[in-house]
């Protein structure tokens, strides 16, 4: 018997209300079979999912899965498959899903997808639960299939940022794209590594000290440079005095 999902309270965020902004750059531009007049502008859509799912960090021609994107071409596949495609890819596994925990996986999936930042760390725990019980592609296929993907992209539309326009903001709020792909958890282990790599005489991030200085230097190399460099000088004062003492 499979586990109900867990129940949370959608919070009024900003993009549950309709706005009434003049359109500018912050609002998001929308990309859609239902109006596409060429084939360049088939490219842009490809291209717009590809950053949606990938972000820009991500986009490499390695990446890319072109046998999805042959079928949307020939309208075998719609809008909603070729980002299944791109979220199941292997790809997108080894780049978000196996370097991040379930929860930190479910806040970027829903970012992407549903376009929104989760409501609450209940949420992140119910579609975690789904994650855990179904896998990958269970979790993924009830996102798509979800009200609330269908109501705001439907089949044919590729998922954005929901209105990131703020009242009595300039800017809107940070694009999802330019937020960091790896979990706290994760990230936090990178400088550890690097710690055991010497550098010098200080290690990798280790802070300024002039007790760790006086006690780590190679005195010997270093005054042996010094009075190496004082020979040179005072060698090159010899020289310009005798040139000196010749033209005189």
């Amino acid at each position: 018997m499979s586990i109900p999902r867990l129940e949370y309270a959608p919070l009024s965020q900003n993009h549950r209300v309709e706005g009434f902004e003049v359109p500018s750059d912050e609002q998001p531009r929308i990309y859609t079979t239902d109006n596409l007049l060429a084939a360049s502008e088939m490219d842009m859509l490809i291209m717009a999912a590809y950053r949606q799912v990938f972000n820009e960090q991500q986009m490499l021609d390695s990446h890319r899965q072109r046998f999805l994107e042959s079928q949307l071409r020939a309208g075998q596949i719609m809008v909603r498959d070729f980002i299944r495609g791109l979220v199941l890819s292997d790809s997108f596994r080894r780049l978000t899903y196996d370097s991040n925990n379930n929860y930190r996986f479910v806040e970027i999936c829903i970012q992407r997808i549903l376009g929104r930042n989760v409501y609450s760390d209940r949420e992140k725990l119910s579609w975690s639960i789904v994650l855990a019980t179904k896998g990958l592609q269970g979790f993924i296929d009830d996102l798509l299939n979800a009200d609330e993907y269908l109501s705001n992209f439907g089949y044919d539309t590729v998922p954005y940022q929901r209105r990131r326009i703020l009242p009595q903001r300039t800017q809107g709020e940070l694009p999802f794209a330019r937020m960091a792909r790896y979990g706290e958890h994760y990230r936090d282990k990178l400088p550890h590594l690097l710690r055991r790599i010497p550098t010098g005489i200080f290690e990798q991030f280790e802070r300024f000290s002039l007790q760790t200085l006086l006690t780590r230097a190679d005195w010997t190399t270093s005054f042996g440079l010094i009075g190496f460099f004082i020979l040179v000088a005072f060698l090159l004062i010899l020289f310009s005095e005798a040139n000196n003492l010749i033209g005189g």
